[in-house]
């Protein structure tokens, strides 16, 4: 089995030797899967990938959820295929500047600005700066129970990975729970008229209950704080309008990225003209805000693939297929999980278009031994599942063969479970991305 993976693990080593953590995306490094995996992926073909040595996978997670139509997808390939022959930067903005943000303001609807950029760290960071410039204040209430809003200083110094961050910054960021509407009462009340934003995903696991949304919404507009919804990952999952559609929200500001342009790296900060003027060239009322100028935020063959990918979405059926290959998933893992006696184990958890899984040990409790042993059995019978999350290119013949495999996983962690982990998993466990410190060397 190790020698299927050889020019991998070429790869690895000298990865580790150039670019700090192997890898570009700490998501992606080696600590988060088993040793026995691919190291580096070579080529993408709708819901399918090829590994440096030549193996086949069928792809879940996609590009950490930035991919929605599948790899390659040609409708987009051909859109940026046409627009790299005019250029890709200029010295003034490209017309189709223009173009994507018309595009993108027309479907979202209730937006009346965006401005793009290249990764979702960029737009939420800017969301919070115009938060903090609109209202003066300081403090940014993020929600606890989403595990990522931005690369920069303001969230990942609310993490255990802050190393570097001055602890003046980390005393920035406060923290509600989801669906506690109680949480958020008391943050309000420990901070009276010092909460700039509060931001979080529309839905994660567990839909919002009692009106959680509209609830968070009305008490930061009472205590003068702005609502920012951060459809990174919802938008163009849930609805191609997002979550805030399927829920009725109307957001101060929200953020868009990932599926918005099938991989392509653009995102999106959009808002109310209110609160997005203050990056404009007119406002004389508050300071001016430097707000997502990057080099190559609109980079033309980006915006092309993310206008080509909002185009698909208008004529096909791109969410309801994935609720519906999502839901197959959902359905065939679940049943896999009965047959085998693992329910109280294994389970798919979230909305179908965006599944997770959960792996308990003997005792019930989450274990990264066993999500280790999963993946790495699931990786022998050709399926790449660091979660559930299906595309437009996953057909009923590729769901079918993943609950095939994942039958054959949860055997071995049948086993695993009554003569322990130890024996069936090769080399470490993975181990989660933010930790203060690293293990200390053997």
């Amino acid at each position: 089995m190790i020698d299927k993976f050889a020019e991998s693990e070429r790869l690895r080593v000298k990865a580790h030797a150039m670019i700090p953590g192997g890898s570009h995306t700490y998501a992606k490094g080696d600590d988060q899967y088993p040793i026995l995996s691919p190291s580096h992926i070579v080529r993408g073909q709708g819901a399918h990938v090829w590994d440096a040595d030549g193996n086949e996978y069928i792809e879940y997670g996609n590009g950490n959820r930035a991919v929605s139509l599948g790899h390659a997808f040609p409708a987009v390939v051909e859109a940026v295929k046409r627009e790299l022959d005019n250029g890709v930067s200029f010295t003034r903005p490209g017309a189709i500047e223009v173009a994507a943000a018309e595009h993108f303001l027309s479907i979202v609807g209730n937006a009346e600005m965006v401005k793009f950029s290249k990764d979702g760290s960029d737009a939420t960071s800017g969301a919070v700066k115009l938060a903090r410039a609109y209202t003066g204040r300081d403090l940014i209430a993020i929600c606890a129970d989403h595990p990522f809003f931005s690369v920069d200083d303001w969230f990942i110094g609310s993490t255990p990975m802050h190393g570097g961050i001055p602890d003046a910054v980390r005393d920035l960021t406060v923290k509600f729970r989801y669906n506690d509407i109680e949480s958020v009462k008391a943050l309000i009340a420990q901070f009276p008229g010092q909460i700039a934003g509060f931001i979080l995903e529309p839905e994660r696991l567990d839909p919002p209950k009692e009106n959680f949304l509209h609830e968070l919404k009305r008490l930061a507009h009472e205590a003068g704080a702005l609502f920012i919804l951060d459809e990174m990952i919802t938008g163009f999952r849930w609805h191609q309008k997002g979550a805030q559609h399927v829920y009725g929200l109307d957001p101060d500001l929200s953020t868009w990225g990932k599926a918005l342009a099938n991989g392509f790296s653009v995102s999106a900060l959009a808002g109310k003209y209110e609160f997005m003027r203050l990056g404009d060239l007119t406002q004389t009322d508050h300071k001016r805000v430097f707000l997502l100028s990057t080099t190559h935020g609109g980079e033309t063959h980006g915006l092309a693939a993310a206008i080509a990918t909002m185009q698909v979405y208008q004529r096909e059926p791109v969410i309801e297929h994935m609720h519906g290959v999502g839901e197959r998933l959902r359905q065939g893992f679940t049943q896999a999980a009965q047959v085998h006696g693992l329910q109280g184990h294994v389970t798919a958890m979230g909305r179908a278009s965006n599944l997770l899984f959960g792996t308990l040990d003997a005792e019930g409790k989450p274990s990264q031994a066993f999500r280790t042993l999963f993946l790495q059995e699931t990786i022998k019978r050709g399926v790449i599942m660091p979660s559930l999350v299906v595309c437009y290119s996953h057909s009923d013949e590729d769901v079918d063969r993943t609950i095939d495999a994942v039958s054959g996983a949860m055997a071995v962690y049948k086993q695993a479970l009554e003569s322990g982990v130890e024996r069936f998993l090769v080399g470490r466990a993975s181990i989660p991305v933010y930790r203060t410190y690293n293990a200390p060397a053997e």
